[in-house]
């Protein structure tokens, strides 16, 4: 227990530190990229983690679509999917129980190289602790890690519940999950999504967040609209430069880990989640971004698409490609849809996407068999 909190609060006073100074463009050369046919593969609606024999059978309906790159969820609901150290000294729970006895990640990452395919650990829930459960077995160990809205209650947004993603005890908590896996792993990338780094702009009215913001404002109070553009601005910062940081710390560990990112779309994803992903690449926080353009239909898919584009410098646009919705609640896109979608991609020069999720590919084994290897 001692040295696992040694772990976490070691680098406390260098996070706030760095919160307070500002963004910094990191030193760190990216990671040389090339296009993607990714997917993300689940613990929920989904077997292909249940077994060995599950994920052999995942990796080779995967390489048959011509999938380049799986994404593989390692952190959900407040547990790892991996044995993790980390969370058994703090909360003696090593794995999701599910997973018991066996390590997803590393069947994954075995199975994955020998069809030639790149694995990611998908740090799904990010910042968030719980779904459903007032905080969890995280918060309830530790309940000054709560994200605070302006009533004072714990920050709970379409049944998620969060962490304060400000507090550098809370960064250092899950930079540590992060670490810990690349550290262990022979895994290609790591990745965070529209919960890493973010937190739902109804956060940082904690005490940590107040007496930061007061530190560097001549003692006010943050303004009680959460949605104030500078208040915005101010905590999308801290977490960009948390981002900052994580980056230059995993690339010191392994140059050609590549550190990926799947946000929402700009700039809602700021104005709901402190997620400024223009920013990150601007600044080399991230090899590439992944924005989740879900869509119902090929006309608003492309509007948005066209829309995200405009947020790219010339030299981005081979650090974005798109998150296209393949399946959700065993509803997928009509055939057509999905054809069009990557059409539009290629057409406006996105030479590459990763598909929610895994299970998808399986509704259209024809389409990705045989025309989507050629896209």
């Amino acid at each position: 227990m001692h040295n696992i909190l040694k772990i976490i609060m070691m680098p406390i006073l260098l996070f706030s530190l760095s919160c307070c100074a500002g963004i910094q463009k990191t030193t760190i050369a990216a990671t040389p990229i090339s296009p993607i046919k990714g997917v993300w593969v689940t613990n929920v609606a989904s077997k292909a983690l249940d077994s060995k024999e599950n994920i052999i059978q995942t990796v080779a309906v995967c390489k048959k679509s011509g999938i380049t790159d799986i994404y593989v969820v390692v952190w959900n609901r407040g547990t790892t999917l991996y044995p993790s150290k980390i969370m058994n000294d703090l909360f003696g729970k090593a794995i999701m129980e599910r997973f018991n006895g066996r390590d997803p990640l590393q069947e994954m990452i075995e199975a994955g190289h020998k069809a030639n395919i790149k694995v990611h650990a998908w740090f799904e829930f990010g910042f968030a602790s719980s779904y459903g459960e007032n905080g969890g077995a995280i918060l309830k160990k530790f309940p000054n890690w709560k994200a605070v809205d302006n009533k004072g209650n714990l920050v709970t947004k379409n049944g998620f519940e969060w962490m304060n993603a400000i507090d550098p005890e809370v960064q250092n908590f899950v930079k540590s999950l992060i670490v810990e896996v690349v550290e262990n792993y022979n895994v290609d990338g790591i990745q965070g999504d529209d919960r890493l780094p973010a937190m739902p702009s109804l956060g940082g009215y904690d005490p940590y967040t107040v007496a930061l913001y007061k530190k560097e404002h001549n003692g006010n109070n943050p303004p009680e609209d959460y949605k104030n553009a500078d208040w915005l601005t101010w905590r999308a910062d801290k977490l960009t430069v948390f981002l900052g940081a994580l980056y230059k710390e995993l690339k010191a560990i392994k140059p050609q880990l590549i550190v990926s990112m799947a946000p929402s779309i700009h700039p809602w994803a700021k104005e709901e989640y402190l997620q400024d992903w223009p920013t990150w690449l601007d600044k080399g926080y991230c090899d590439y971004v992944i924005p989740q353009v879900y869509r119902k239909t090929i006309e608003s898919y492309s509007a948005t698409l066209e829309d995200q584009i405009k947020f790219l410098k010339k030299d981005q646009k081979d650090k974005f490609f798109c998150g296209v919705l393949l399946q959700v609640n065993g509803v997928n896109p009509k055939p057509d849809f999905l054809k069009n979608m990557i059409d539009t991609n290629r057409k406006l020069g996105i030479k590459g996407e990763s598909f929610f999720f895994y299970e998808g590919l399986k509704a259209f084994p024809d389409y990705f068999s045989q025309e989507y290897t050629k896209k």
